[in-house]
């Protein structure tokens, strides 16, 4: 992902067999990756405290939300141009662009 760097919960001594990844903030589904029997869970924008809800059943790692999201426009104009394709062959060349922009305001040390 590209990360400058990652925050994470406390390693666990086991292997990681089912990874969780949610981009952007995903504080709100720690417990769901947890359920789902996740053993990692990759997201972003955990704050302090929600480092302590992993209780040394999962480890939780921070990567950035620019860093967790940097890839979603590629996969969109993939679903989208193979899904408009079907329904307007000329749409999908000529009016689906990937900005080539980066809007990550965040720098690092």
């Amino acid at each position: 992902m590209k990360a400058e760097g990652i925050r994470h919960s406390k390693l666990l001594d086991r292997k990681i067999s089912k990874v969780a990844v949610l981009g952007g903030s995903g504080s709100f589904a720690i417990e769901a990756a947890q359920s789902a029997g996740a053993d990692i869970f990759i997201s972003a924008d955990f704050k302090y405290h929600d480092f302590f809800r992993a209780e040394n059943r999962i480890i939780l790692a921070d990567i950035g939300h620019y860093e967790s999201e940097q890839y979603t426009k590629e996969l969109l104009h993939s679903y989208l141009t193979k899904k408009i394709i079907n329904f307007a062959p000329a749409l999908a060349e000529e009016h689906i662009y990937v900005s080539e922009i980066n809007t990550n305001p965040i720098s690092y040390l």
